[in-house]
């Protein structure tokens, strides 16, 4: 248990930032398998809508730290790809 005044702000701070990064990492983490899912299903016009949407939780969590910014940018190129061979699987 902190002491020092200092010490009980710190420790308030951690645990209303952790609430924060994993609300985050949960957002981003379901997006993905979501999308994930969609393709599976070969519903690719809702997978491309949803696309949005993952990109704009992986861009959050990035920007905050919760993630590096370069595993964002290689899940987001990974999930393109993925669509994108899908639809030329299909077509």
């Amino acid at each position: 248990m902190p002491i020092t005044q200092s010490a009980k702000k710190a420790w308030r701070q951690n645990i209303r930032r952790r609430a924060q990064n994993l609300r985050k990492k949960e957002a981003y983490k379901k997006a993905v398998k979501e999308l994930r899912k969609l393709i599976g299903a070969k519903k690719l016009e809702e997978a491309k809508a949803y696309l949005a949407k993952t990109y704009q939780a992986l861009d959050k969590a990035a920007k905050t730290g919760v993630i590096k910014k370069n595993k964002a940018g290689r899940l987001k190129s990974r999930l393109t790809q993925l669509i994108a061979k899908s639809s030329k699987a299909s077509s």
